[in-house]
C-alpha cells in the first residue's frame, strides 16, 4: 500500500514539474514526438499499402495458376518461339492427367475491327475462351448468359462484351441481344462480362473487351496460336504438386531430354502473395527501425534536460533527504518524471502519426484506401518511448539520488 502511495505521489510531483515548465517540456519532448509520429506514420502507410496490394492480389484469385510457353536462352538457336507455345492437345492432357488442377482454359487472342452502326473500334481485343474461364479468373456475367459447350463445339458466332464495349459501340444499355460486326462477321451479344478494376496493376482505365468461344476464335484466325492458359488449383496447398504434374506432362509430350531446361513457365498467384508478404514485412520493420533512430536523439534531449532539472533542484533534493527521503525515492521521482515526459511525447506522436496516415489516404489517386495503424506499431512506439525515458533518465536520476544532503543544501 505504501509503495502505491509513493508511486502516486511521485507521479503527481512529476506532472506538477512538467506543468510548471510547459514550454521547456514541449521542446524537450519534440524529438520523441517527431520520432514516434514518424514511426507510426511510416508503419501505418506501409501497412495500408500492403493491405491494398494484397486485396488486388485477392481479386486475381489465390488458387489461380498461369501456364505459358517459354523459350530458354540455351535453346534459342535450336528451336523457334512458336515451337514452345502451348497446344490444345497439351492443355487437354493437363486437364485430364493433373489431379492438382481442378479446371483449365486456354486463351486465344486476336485483335479485330469491331463495328456497330456508325461506331467503330479498330483493333478490338478479342479472346477465345472455354466456358470454365469465368470461374477460374473470377469474371462473372452481369447480364445475359455465359458460353456453354455447344457454343464452342458448333463455333457459334456469339460473344460477350464488357461495359466499356457497350459504351464505345453505343449499344443498348443492356447490350444483350445486340448484333455487332467482328472482323466483318456478324456476332450476337449474349452476355455482359464483369470488369475487374485493378487500380494498382493498370486496370483502372478499362477499355472494350470482347470474348468469343475458343473454337470460334480459332476460326476467325486459323494462323494464330494459344497465347496462354489459366488453371485453378484444387487447393492452395497443391501448388508445388501442380507444377510437378504439369512439368511431367509437358516434358513427356514435348519429348524433352532430362538435361534440357523447361520450355514452359508456371506461375502460382498464392506464391506471389506469400513472397510479397515477406518482403512487405521486412520493409515495414526496416523502415520502423530506421525512423526509430530519431527516438534515440529524442532520448538524448530528455537526458540533457533532466540533468539541468537535477542541477536546478539540488537544494530541494538536499531538503528532502535531510527530512528522511531515501535515495530510492529520489531516484524514482526523477525516473518517473523522465518516463512521463517520454510517454506524453509518445502519445502526441501517435496522434500525429495517425493523422499523417489519414492525410496520405486523402491524397488524390492514393493507393491507400482504408488506412489503419496496426496495434503493434502503437504498442511498440509507446514501449520504446517508455524505454527511452528509463534508459536516458536513469543517469540523471542516479545523480540526484547520490547527492550528499549537506552539499546539496549548501548549493547556490
Amino acid at each position: 500500500m505504501i509503495v502505491f502511495r509513493v508511486i502516486f505521489q511521485t507521479l503527481g510531483l512529476a506532472i506538477g514539474q512538467i506543468w510548471a515548465h510547459k514550454v521547456r517540456a514541449l521542446l524537450t519532448t519534440l524529438g520523441i514526438i517527431i520520432g514516434v509520429s514518424a514511426v507510426v506514420g511510416t508503419v501505418g502507410t506501409l501497412e495500408g499499402l500492403r493491405a491494398t496490394v494484397l486485396e488486388e492480389f485477392e481479386k486475381l484469385g489465390t488458387r489461380r495458376i498461369y501456364i505459358d510457353g517459354e523459350l530458354p536462352r540455351e535453346l534459342r538457336n535450336r528451336i523457334r518461339w512458336l515451337d514452345v507455345q502451348l497446344t490444345l492437345d497439351e492443355i487437354v492432357a493437363i486437364r485430364e492427367r493433373c489431379p492438382s488442377i481442378s479446371a483449365i482454359t486456354p486463351e486465344y487472342w486476336g485483335s479485330y475491327r469491331v463495328e456497330h452502326e456508325d461506331s467503330v473500334i479498330e483493333g478490338g481485343p478479342t479472346v477465345g475462351i472455354w466456358p470454365v474461364w469465368h470461374d477460374i479468373v473470377g469474371r462473372g456475367i452481369l447480364r445475359g448468359r455465359a458460353f456453354n459447350s455447344i457454343d464452342d463445339e458448333q463455333r457459334r458466332p456469339v460473344c460477350l462484351v464488357n461495359e466499356a464495349a457497350i459504351e464505345e459501340l453505343n449499344l443498348d444499355s443492356d447490350g444483350v441481344g445486340e448484333v455487332i460486326l467482328l472482323n466483318g462477321r456478324r456476332f450476337l451479344v449474349v452476355g455482359v462480362v464483369e470488369t475487374v478494376e485493378l487500380g494498382l496493376f493498370g486496370g483502372g482505365d478499362s477499355s472494350a473487351e470482347f470474348y468469343v468461344p475458343f473454337e470460334t476464335a480459332r476460326q476467325l484466325n486459323p494462323w494464330g496460336w494459344i497465347n496462354q492458359a489459366w488453371g485453378q488449383l484444387a487447393s492452395v496447398e497443391q501448388a508445388e504438386d501442380a507444377k510437378f504434374e504439369i512439368g511431367a506432362v509437358l516434358r513427356r509430350m514435348r519429348q524433352l531430354d532430362p538435361e534440357l531446361p523447361d520450355t514452359w513457365e508456371v506461375g502460382v498467384f498464392q506464391q506471389f502473395i506469400d513472397q510479397f508478404k515477406k518482403i512487405a514485412g521486412v520493409m515495414t520493420l526496416g523502415a520502423a527501425a530506421i525512423v526509430g533512430i530519431s527516438l534515440v536523439v529524442g532520448g538524448i534531449g530528455i537526458m540533457n534536460i533532466m540533468l539541468v532539472s537535477v542541477s536546478e533542484r539540488t537544494r530541494e533534493i538536499g531538503l528532502r533527504k535531510a527530512i528522511g527521503a531515501r535515495p530510492g525515492v529520489i531516484l524514482l521521482q526523477f525516473l518517473v518524471e523522465a518516463i512521463t515526459l517520454c510517454l506524453a511525447g509518445g502519445a502526441i506522436g501517435i496522434a500525429i502519426g495517425q493523422g499523417l496516415v489519414l492525410l496520405v489516404s486523402k491524397i488524390p489517386n492514393s493507393p491507400i484506401e482504408d488506412p489503419t495503424v496496426p496495434a503493434w506499431a502503437m504498442i511498440l512506439a509507446a514501449g520504446f518511448s517508455a524505454s527511452v525515458g528509463i534508459i536516458f533518465g536513469m543517469f540523471p536520476a542516479l545523480k540526484a539520488a547520490s547527492l550528499n544532503p549537506i552539499d546539496a543544501l549548501r548549493h547556490e
